[in-house]
């Protein structure tokens, strides 16, 4: 029962990881969902750099660089602009993204509901790409992604 259970779980993950929407969880499924999927997939956005960001700013001040006058100085512009700077970028990224996924959406698809959409498509726009689940179907430009070897 115990291998049984086991290969069903590899086989709801590999059709996952290949994009069948059967596996999905109920969140990402529909065509509401993959259309917003596939328009943050496809293009490159400030706040799916927020994550690396953050640890760079995290790095930097955590790292010593030269005297104590000097870490302070870093430090302080480090709190005072890199970090609010990158908190606008994604906040106005999010918003963004949401509203405008949402409206498209909308248009594209009259009869579904796009309750959500917009938080989701946000949501997904600040993950590393990489680390996006389900994994992305386009590369930024829109082009479908290779098949893998």
């Amino acid at each position: 029962m115990r291998a049984k259970q086991a290969a069903e779980r590899a086989k709801a993950r590999e059709g996952m990881l290949r994009g069948d929407e059967r596996y999905f969880p109920a969140r990402d499924r529909g065509p509401v969902k993959k259309f917003a999927r596939d328009w943050v997939d496809s293009r490159r956005l400030p706040s799916q750099y927020f994550l690396p960001f953050s640890l760079v700013i995290l790095l930097v001040t955590w790292i010593p660089m030269g005297d104590a006058r000097t870490q302070a100085m870093i430090y302080g512009y480090v709190l005072t602009i890199a970090w609010p700077v990158m908190m606008v970028a994604v906040l106005g990224t999010s918003i963004f993204v949401a509203q405008r996924v949402k409206k498209q959406a909308a248009e594209k698809f009259p009869n579904e509901s796009v309750k959500g959409v917009g938080f989701y498509a946000a949501m997904r726009a600040l993950q590393i790409r990489k680390l996006r689940f389900p994994p992305p179907q386009v590369l930024p430009g829109g082009k479908p992604v290779p098949p893998k070897k």
